[in-house]
């Protein structure tokens, strides 16, 4: 989630961030400091209440209803999960029945997640490799569902290679599922209140892309739990929408539609109050404004 989301660990060659500032660190050196960041956030993760993984929280929870409805029967089909971190909506997969596989770059992440499946006897697969290099790592194998979402565009330097790779690992005919963060969700930022608990939002971020990646330096991850033990630093970029529909678009995928809600898994800012689906959206007294979005698009 992002801050404020067969073995390969080879990536693909990335150029440097359009529009980086002076004296910025490569890719290649973000994307690895990213990889021992979520190494380190693993274990804190799993023990923390916010996954729910003593079983307080359904991998179903996770989910918006209209995801279901988009995504429609899953049985008997091969769905991946791109960075899947410990695979808990993964599981929601394997529950409706599909052939899922995660996917992920963190070495910890996919060990943990090997560890839960095989604890609640979910028949899941879970591969360690940079999503760039998913195909590599999956060899000729080819799906009906590519799911992502929910904190992992952030981390993604190049969108033009990553909606490249989601197309080649597709079938014909096959659905690409993007369910994620809405950019103007990670625009936005509280300021100073008079009140605190009912902080006014700003936009305090870039929406748009154009000046690199944003660097993070926190002990602190987005779940409870201790701080982390060393890898704190870590990038993200961001992503506007007309960037993430051309790159669909650019990979020879088809887009069928593009939602976006108010509603939230989990309650970013602390004036949020519960829906009747047990998520999360802003109080009455605030505007309306998209929090997260979903991108379905076919492969012709």
């Amino acid at each position: 989630m992002t801050t404020e989301q067969s073995e390969s660990t080879g990536r693909a060659p990335l150029g440097p961030p359009a529009g980086g500032r002076p004296g910025e660190p490569g890719i290649e050196e973000m994307v690895r400091a990213n990889e021992a960041n979520w190494d380190a956030r693993t274990p804190v993760h799993v023990a923390s209440a916010f996954y729910g993984l003593d079983g307080s929280r359904r991998a179903d929870d996770w989910f918006a209803s209209f995801e279901w409805a988009d995504l429609g029967a899953l049985t008997d089909r091969d769905v991946l999960h791109l960075q899947c971190h410990l695979g808990t909506e993964t599981a929601a997969f394997a529950d409706r029945g599909a052939r899922a596989v995660g996917l992920d770059f963190s070495a910890e992440a996919v060990a943990q997640a090997r560890r839960l499946a095989g604890e609640t006897g979910r028949a899941m697969e879970f591969v360690h490799a940079d999503v760039y290099r998913a195909a590599e790592a999956l060899g000729d194998r080819r799906f009906d569902v590519v799911y992502t979402g929910k904190g992992a565009v952030c981390y993604l330097p190049d969108l033009a290679s990553w909606a490249g790779t989601v197309a080649e690992l597709l079938r014909p005919g096959g659905t690409f599922y993007l369910v994620e963060f809405h950019p103007l969700l990670n625009a936005l930022g509280p300021t100073p209140p008079a009140d605190p608990d009912t902080p006014p939002l700003l936009l305090r971020h870039d929406y748009l892309a154009g000046r690199g990646a944003l660097r993070s330096d926190s002990p602190t991850t987005y779940t409870d739990g201790p701080p982390l033990t060393g890898a704190t630093t870590s990038y993200e970029w961001r992503h506007g929408l007309g960037e993430v529909v051309s790159a669909v678009v650019g990979a020879g995928l088809r887009v069928q539609l593009l939602r976006e809600t108010e509603e939230l898994p989990w309650p970013r800012f602390p004036s949020m109050v519960p829906t009747a689906n047990g998520w999360w959206r802003l109080p009455d007294a605030e505007p309306i404004v998209p929090l997260l979005y979903a991108l379905k698009a076919v492969k012709p």
